[in-house]
């Protein structure tokens, strides 16, 4: 039985630790709720997260890289771990010790919404991940895989992200600095659950 706890900054250190010592090695995340184990994504994600990939790495900043590989990036501040399903980070975070790396480090974060992550990464987001991203990640990207739409949160300040445009799967997305492109998301709409 998965227990949360309430994350508070006098904790943090001890929930990141119990985050890597959980017995059943499955991965998770520190939430306002606390610890939550994250489920495993659908198959039919992997082409979506193929294509976002491909259609990031060409506006990369020199320096970073786009990737899937999970990780868990630390937020102490708000006392938030996520791993988020996709993300540009600066390479030099990966020289630094430890299990994971630093929120700071990334220029843009995405996530996928699937039936039992749909709460947590959409209706929950003001509260953990956009909070959480909204103060030092430029860009974060919520692919809603229920409803075939694409949010893109921007310019994040000390109170979050200040602009937000939502469009549907099919239509084109300014993605500003660091990457100064238009995202075309044609073909996402193949991991829509059915």
């Amino acid at each position: 039985m998965d227990r949360t706890r309430e994350p508070s900054g006098r904790d943090f250190p001890a929930l990141l630790r119990a985050v890597h010592a959980r017995p059943d090695g499955r991965r998770a995340e520190i939430l306002g709720r606390g610890i939550v184990p994250v489920e495993p994504r659908p198959l039919r994600f992997r082409p979506v997260m193929k294509l976002l990939r491909e259609r990031l790495l060409p506006h990369v900043p020199e320096g970073q890289d786009v990737e899937v590989a999970p990780f868990l990036f630390v937020f102490p501040e708000s006392g938030r771990a996520f791993g988020p399903d996709l993300y540009v980070v600066d390479e030099e975070a990966f020289g630094a010790p430890g299990r994971h790396g630093n929120g700071s480090a990334l220029s843009l974060v995405a996530e996928l919404t699937s039936g039992s992550t749909k709460e947590t990464d959409w209706t929950d987001h003001w509260t953990d991940r956009a909070a959480a991203y909204g103060r030092v990640v430029p860009v974060y990207l919520v692919l809603n895989m229920q409803e075939g739409q694409l949010t893109i949160f921007r310019s994040p300040s000390e109170q979050g992200y200040r602009a937000r445009r939502t469009v549907p799967f099919g239509s084109p997305v300014p993605v500003p600095a660091p990457f100064d492109f238009t995202l075309d998301t044609i073909g996402f709409e193949a991991g829509v659950a059915d």
